[in-house]
């Protein structure tokens, strides 16, 4: 396995979180294509870090801090679906036109 095939999964990766961030309705959908391009570019850095030899920790540092990001990410993305379902009672995007408070 090289360099460019890892790559070409991870802009796959990437290219399809973009489709699922933009197509979908629901909050939940959208949050998965977000995590999908956050994956996609953890895959791409550890590839990078991994095909380039140096031997220092840098890359792998830089995976693991964009994992705490995507895991803080999503539980303040799911404590806002949670909100806003409670006080709209939906889940579709189209159906809060303003979030005024």
């Amino acid at each position: 396995m090289n360099l460019m095939t890892v790559l070409l999964v991870a802009s796959a990766l990437i290219g399809v979180g973009v489709w699922g961030a933009l197509a979908q309705q629901t909050f939940v959908m959208l949050m998965m294509g977000i995590e999908m391009m956050l994956n996609g570019v953890i895959l791409a850095t550890g590839a990078f870090w991994a095909f380039t030899g140096s031997g220092l920790p840098k890359g792998q540092v830089l995976v693991i801090l964009t994992m705490a990001v995507m895991a803080v990410e999503l539980a303040i993305g799911f404590a806002l679906v949670a909100a806003v379902y409670r006080a709209r009672q939906t889940d579709m995007t189209e159906g809060i036109g303003s979030l005024k408070g």
